[in-house]
């Protein structure tokens, strides 16, 4: 084989390592399409939107910068350094079909692999699936936002921040909101109340641990964060990984937004310019029951309860009518027996047409029986006389 010219060597090799060293970029909206890895239901919208869900019910959408990023930098002795800090910043917004009520969130996802194919939608946010959730072998750290309870999760309300480590069961966890500077109260912030918000995710390597901050859009970034945990980032990330978005939906319309990005290895996330940002769509229209359907559904179930109480009644009453009476002396003659009902119909209902005669302990019937229409005698004893147990 020729080798190369070293000049071209050194060009090809500082391509490389040019192409390897992106640790920071900015998308202040996403017009043009932001050069981003999409898949699913995810798409950039004309007005510069980033849509990971449609409004479809469930499915899943990603999106991803399109190249790795290195999270350890390489050595001279040819390994790895420890695993390096990073910072991103992201505005979002959900839109639902409801006022109240979605599909489960967003997640910002640091992953090994940028192929989610196997990933299930709804509360699994397209991230695992029944089967892999939690495993150590799926090399993710994902940050989700989620308005749905999933008791399996153990997630603790359907307004929820969460930090994941390889699966849905959030590492740690706390009801959305930010924390006041100038007071220090806690602001509680609804994921659903279709305005854009901002996220910041920030990974310290030095402590190993993840800090997430939110607020509104128009609140600068609290001093105090939402939630920390302690995260080994170098047993989830080997060396190169993903960065970026999912999504999915279960069976309520939604739609999750991504207004804009930035990202940074060891350093703050550049700041956004939330100045020139895309208004966030009320493409849904949202449902709220109606004073009629608030008047009807009290009838409606008031009605069905009266229905169902003379059902059970009727019901109770019929049975009654043609209960049987076994008594101890029955037992000697084997299983043959009429039941009382055709015995009742048989004699049109031990009608007084029918009486044959009356003996010291009941009254002799005459009837037909309504099958086989073999003519019988019907004696009904009196349950008063015990001469006729006898």
């Amino acid at each position: 084989m020729q080798s190369l010219p070293l000049s071209l060597f050194l060009i090809l090799e500082s391509f490389h390592l040019a192409a390897s060293a992106v640790d920071q970029f900015t998308f202040d909206g996403f017009a043009g399409g932001g050069n981003l890895k999409l898949d699913g239901t995810a798409v950039v919208t004309p007005d510069g939107l980033l849509m990971l869900t449609n409004g479809t019910t469930l499915l899943k959408g990603h999106a991803f910068y399109p190249s790795p990023l290195r999270f350890h930098e390489a050595t001279k002795g040819g390994g790895s350094s420890p695993v390096r800090s990073l910072s991103t910043a992201f505005v979002f917004g959900i839109v639902s079909e409801y006022a109240d009520l979605s599909s489960p969130g967003l997640a910002f996802v640091v992953a090994k692999s940028g192929d989610f194919s196997t990933a299930l939608q709804s509360q699994y946010m397209g991230l695992a699936n029944a089967r892999n959730n939690g495993n150590a072998s799926n090399h993710f750290l994902a940050v989700e936002l989620d308005t749905i309870v999933n008791a399996e999760f153990g997630d603790m309300s359907d307004n929820h921040v969460g930090i994941d480590v390889d699966g849905l069961a959030s590492v740690a966890a706390d009801n959305a909101g930010y924390y006041d500077d100038r007071t220090g109260a806690f602001r509680n912030m609804s994921l659903l109340n279709r305005t854009a918000a901002r996220v910041w995710v920030d990974f310290d390597a030095r402590a190993s641990l993840v800090n997430v901050t939110m607020a509104p859009l128009e609140v600068p970034k609290p001093k105090t964060p939402l939630l920390s945990a302690a995260v080994n980032l170098s047993a989830v990330i080997e060396d190169e990984a993903y960065v970026g978005f999912s999504s999915s939906t279960g069976v309520v319309a939604s739609r999750h937004y991504v207004l804009a990005w930035s990202f940074k290895m060891d350093g703050p996330a550049p700041s956004l310019n939330v100045s020139k940002l895309p208004a966030l769509p009320v493409t849904i229209a949202v449902r709220t029951p109606s004073n009629i359907l608030k008047i009807l559904l009290p009838i409606a179930s008031a009605t069905l309860v009266s229905a169902m109480a003379i059902a059970v009644f009727m019901i109770h009453r019929r049975r009654r009518k043609y209960a049987e009476l076994k008594e101890d002396w029955e037992v000697a003659f084997g299983p043959h027996r009429f039941s009382y009902k055709d015995l009742f119909h048989a004699t049109d209902g031990f009608s007084d047409e029918r009486l044959l005669g009356l003996g010291g302990f009941g009254r002799v019937y005459k009837g037909v029986l309504p099958v086989s229409r073999v003519e019988i005698a019907v004696k009904k004893v009196s349950h008063e006389s015990r001469q006729g147990i006898k």
